[in-house]
C-alpha cells in the first residue's frame, strides 16, 4: 500500500486483510467500533495464529466522542499452582511447552468487557454475527501466510514437541508452505459454542471446564478454578500531554508508560526536521530513558514501586529530556524482550474509536494447542522471574509484565488517531515513529507507517541488542549514528518483519476517516 485510504462510514485496519474485512463488514451492518473489533479479534485469532490466539491476552483503549477514553486490561494472572516450587530445579521458566502455559488467557474476557462498555451505544449485534467470520475461517480454512510459514520453519525446534502443535500447525511433521490451507475444526467448534452460550463460557462454563481439564492433562499449572476466578478490568488509561494533543495508553502491567514517555521526551528536544540524525537519534535516546524507567517501575499494578503518573508530569519529563545528549549515544544495552502480537484499530460512523492489541507473547505462544478446543495457549508468564527479589517475580495471582500497549491520540482540533503495532520491545519505538512522522513532520498516515524503521534491542527471539535499521535509510545517516556511538546493524530487508506490523486510523472533525496498513504485514485498511 502506497497511499492513505479514506472513507466516511467507518474503517478498520488489521495486519491480515480477512480480519480487516471482518471488522469492516460489521461496521457496514450497523455495528459499532467495539463490535467491529470483537469480530476482527476473533477472525485474526484464526487467520494469523502465529501472532495471536484466543488463548492469549488483550488490551483496549476505547474513545467515545465527548467522553474521556477508557481502557480495558485483559491480562491473565499466574495460576494458583504457578509458584516457585512448581519450577524447582530450574533457573528460569521454560519458554515453550506446558510449563510455559502458566497464566490465564484474558483476551476473550476482554472482548466481553468491551461489549459491556459499548452496550449503552444502541441495539447490539448478536454474538453469532460477530463471530461468524472467525467460525467460517476456522471451519473452511485459510491460506497460510508467508510470515506464518517462515516463522514456523524458524522456530520449529522449540515448538514441534509442544502438545498439540504438530497436529495443528504442521503438515506430515513439516512446516506448511505458504498457501497451504489450514483448517482448525476444534477451534471452529469452540467459537461456535461461545457464539451460542456467550463469551463467559470460556471461563465459567462448558469451555472453561474443558480447558481446565486439558491443561491439567498436558501438565500446565492452570486449572479450571483459575479461569473461573478471573475477569477483565476497566481501568483509567495513562496519558501524556503534548503541545497539540493528549495521547493515551495502558497503565502497568503494560509498557504503555514507556510509549508515552518517549513522545513526551522527544517533544522536548525541539527537533525541527524528520528523517535525519536529530530525528532518529532523538527518538532512540528518548527510548533509552523511557525503558530505564519501565524496568524500574512496570509490574503487577497491585505492587508498583512508584506511581507511573509521576513520570508523565511536565517537570519529570523536562528533567529526563535535559539529560539527553543531542550528539552522543547513551551506552546500551539494557534488558529487552521478544514478542508476537497483533494491533488493530476501528472507527465507526459516529466517531467512536478503538485501539486494540492481542497477543500470545512469542510466536505461537507456549506452542501448546489444546486438542479438545483447538486453543493455542500463550507463554506470557515466562516474563516472570524465579528470583524472589526481582521486580516481576513469580507469585500465584500476579499479572506478568506485558509488552502490549495500544495508543490513541486526541488532538485539540478534533482529530482522533488510534495507532499501534506488534513487535515486543519494538512496539513503543514504532509507535513513536508513526506518530511523530504524521503529527510532527507532515507525512501522510500511510507514509508514516511505510517509512523505514529502526529497533533498539531484541525482538522475535533475537539475542542481539543493537540498533537495527532497515536498509532504506540514507547511508550517510547510518554513518552519523555510528559516529555518535550507536551500535548500528543494517538489516538485509527493506521492509523487515523485525520492525513489527503497524497500523493507524485517523478521524478528522469533518467525519473523514483515513487508514494505513503496514506493507510488512498481510493487512489492509478497509472502509465503509
Amino acid at each position: 500500500m502506497q497511499h492513505t485510504l479514506s472513507a466516511l462510514g467507518g474503517m478498520h485496519v488489521a495486519p491480515h486483510h480477512l480480519a480487516a474485512q471482518a471488522g469492516r463488514d460489521v461496521l457496514r451492518d450497523g455495528g459499532n467500533a467495539v463490535e467491529a473489533m470483537v469480530a476482527a479479534a476473533a477472525a485474526i485469532a484464526v487467520v494469523y495464529p502465529h501472532m495471536n490466539a484466543i488463548g492469549g491476552d488483550g488490551f483496549w483503549v476505547i474513545h467515545e466522542p465527548g467522553r474521556a477514553p477508557v481502557a480495558i486490561d485483559a491480562c491473565g494472572v499466574a495460576a494458583g499452582l504457578a509458584d516457585r516450587s512448581f519450577y524447582a530445579g530450574l533457573d528460569a521458566i521454560p519458554a515453550r511447552g506446558p510449563q510455559a502455559a502458566l497464566t490465564v488467557a484474558g483476551t476473550v474476557g476482554g472482548w466481553a468487557r468491551a461489549l459491556e462498555v459499548a452496550a449503552p451505544w444502541g441495539r447490539p449485534l448478536p454474538l453469532q454475527r460477530l463471530l461468524a467470520d472467525a467460525i467460517r475461517h476456522a471451519r473452511d480454512g485459510v491460506a497460510v501466510t508467508r510470515s506464518q510459514a517462515q516463522l514456523t520453519r524458524d522456530k520449529l525446534p522449540g515448538l514441534r514437541d509442544a502438545p498439540g502443535f504438530a497436529q495443528t500447525f504442521l503438515v506430515d511433521g513439516q512446516p506448511p508452505k505458504q498457501g497451504h490451507i489450514l483448517r482448525q475444526p476444534a477451534l471452529a467448534e469452540t467459537l461456535q459454542t461461545l457464539a451460542q452460550r456467550g463469551l463467559d463460557d470460556f471461563y465459567r462454563g462448558q469451555i472453561g471446564a474443558s480447558l481446565g481439564a486439558e491443561l491439567l492433562r498436558v501438565g500446565s499449572p492452570v486449572r479450571a478454578a483459575d479461569l473461573a476466578a478471573w475477569q477483565a478490568d476497566v481501568v483509567q488509561p495513562l496519558a501524556v500531554r503534548l503541545a497539540d494533543c493528549s495521547v493515551y495508553n495502558l497503565p502497568p502491567p503494560t509498557q504503555g508508560l514507556a510509549a508515552l514517555m518517549i513522545l513526551g521526551l522527544f517533544d522536548r528536544l525541539g527537533v525541527t526536521e524528520g528523517e535525519g540524525f536529530d530525528y532518529v537519534h532523538g527518538l532512540v535516546e528518548s527510548t533509552k530513558r523511557a525503558f530505564r524507567v519501565r524496568e524500574r517501575v512496570v509490574t503487577d499494578p497491585r505492587r508498583l514501586p512508584a506511581d507511573p503518573w509521576q513520570f508523565l508530569q511536565p517537570a519529570a519529563l523536562d528533567e529526563l529530556a535535559a539529560q539527553i545528549d543531542r550528539q552522543r549515544a547513551l551506552p546500551w544495552p539494557d534488558t529487552a524482550a521478544p514478542g508476537d502480537t497483533i494491533w488493530m484499530g476501528a472507527i465507526d460512523r459516529e466517531g467512536r474509536a478503538v485501539s486494540f492489541i492481542q497477543s500470545v507473547y512469542w510466536e505461537f505462544g507456549s506452542g501448546v494447542v489444546l486438542r479438545d478446543t483447538g486453543v493455542t495457549w500463550q507463554n506470557r508468564g515466562t516474563s516472570f522471574a524465579l528470583d524472589p527479589r526481582a521486580l516481576n517475580s513469580l507469585e500465584p495471582g500476579r499479572k506478568p509484565f506485558h509488552t502490549l500497549n495500544p495508543s490513541l491520540a486526541l488532538f485539540d482540533d478534533g482529530r482522533v488517531m488510534p495507532y499501534g503495532t506488534m513487535g515486543g520491545e519494538g512496539q513503543p519505538q514504532t509507535q513513536a515513529a508513526v506518530f511523530t512522522r504524521y503529527a510532527r513532520f507532515g507525512q501522510s498516515l500511510q507514509q508514516a507507517v511505510s517509512a523505514p524503521r529502526w529497533l533498539l534491542g531484541r525482538t522475535w527471539g533475537d539475542v542481539s541488542t543493537t540498533l537495527k535499521l532497515e536498509n532504506r535509510f540514507d547511508p550517510a545517516l547510518v554513518q552519523a549514528l555510528r559516529r555518535a556511538g550507536h551500535a548500528v546493524e543494517v538489516l538485509d530487508e527493506a521492509y523487515s518483519d523485525t520492525m513489527g506490523h503497524a497500523g493507524a486510523l485517523l478521524r478528522h472533525a469533518s467525519g473523514l476517516i483515513e487508514g494505513a496498513a503496514d506493507p510488512r504485514s498481510d493487512g489492509a485498511a478497509a472502509g465503509v
